[in-house]
């Protein structure tokens, strides 16, 4: 656990310095030849993407617009943690992302592929085979060990687990020890750790993670975090992260921030300090206007 916690400090602190462009020598105009053009290489799509997403609750006057014609891309390999006050519609925003919920208009994409547009059994699948899921309240099988609820989605694709990759999850978030175990005997955090290696077992496309600390201790929370902070760095996995926590968005490559249903900031590299400083001015907006 000491090299774990360890490996966790190292995440935090991790940004990836910027190379700079080394310069090239010059060549006389009368003698170099002209240069052909670089080709251009194709740009890589997200990992997912909404499009002029709306979503609206109720009618008349119980109308409520959730999401306010919103469009966000969310870059393969990264971290991205979605962030707003309370009511902003960040929940919202990552269950229609993740298919979960159905949109009132727009479109939302899984890679090339037009959520929005699949009828309900093939969005189905499409959740099963290429979404990984982490929600607040764990969400695992009671009467199945921790084992039998990291393959569970696996097994139910009718897909045999990488064992090599299996035991490497395993492995990573430290349960070992604990796979024979059942939910009640295990701790929130280890709960959670075997929620994390559920959802990223199967090596889905993209992990959604709705306040994934929500319910955990500061130790716990840094372990969890440090493990998905882990597997983008070193499995190139893409997460979309809910949280409210600034200190939770500091482990994030990017923090997107949503207020009254609408996109308000796009921040690269966020840190703690620069997210609460952020959310402090959504608190004295709120203020002002109430």
């Amino acid at each position: 656990m000491h090299a774990f916690t360890a490996s966790v400090r190292i995440c935090v602190n991790r940004r990836t310095a910027s190379l700079s462009a080394s310069g090239q020598s010059g060549r006389s105009a009368s003698v170099a030849p002209v240069a052909d053009p670089a080709p251009v290489s194709e740009p890589v799509s997200a990992a997912a993407r909404a499009e002029g997403v709306t979503k609206v609750y109720g009618e008349g006057g119980t109308r409520v617009v959730a999401l306010d014609a919103v469009t966000a891309e969310f870059a393969r390999g990264k971290l991205t943690a979605i962030m707003g006050p309370s009511g902003s519609g960040k929940s919202t925003l990552m269950h229609c992302l993740a298919g979960l919920d159905a949109v009132t208009g727009g479109r939302v994409f899984l890679g090339e592929t037009e959520l929005t547009a699949l009828p309900e059994r093939a969005l189905t699948t499409v959740r099963r085979d290429r979404i990984g899921f982490v929600f607040q309240s764990f969400n695992l099988v009671p009467t199945l060990t921790a084992l039998e609820n990291i393959t569970l989605p696996l097994r139910l694709a009718g897909r045999e687990p990488d064992q090599q990759w299996l035991d490497q999850v395993i492995d990573t978030v430290g349960l070992r020890d604990r796979l024979t175990h059942r939910p009640s005997e295990l701790s929130g955090g280890q709960q959670q750790r075997v929620a994390c290696a559920r959802a990223i077992a199967g090596r889905p496309d993209v992990i959604f993670a709705d306040e994934p600390t929500g319910n955990l201790d500061s130790r716990a929370s840094a372990e969890i975090l440090g493990f998905l902070r882990r597997s983008v760095d070193e499995s190139g996995q893409t997460i979309v992260m809910v949280t409210h926590d600034p200190g939770t968005a500091g482990y994030a490559d990017r923090a997107l921030f949503l207020a009254d249903g609408r996109v308000v900031e796009d921040m690269p590299e966020p840190t703690a300090d620069k997210v609460l400083t952020r959310m402090r001015g959504f608190d004295s907006l709120s203020q002002r206007s109430s």
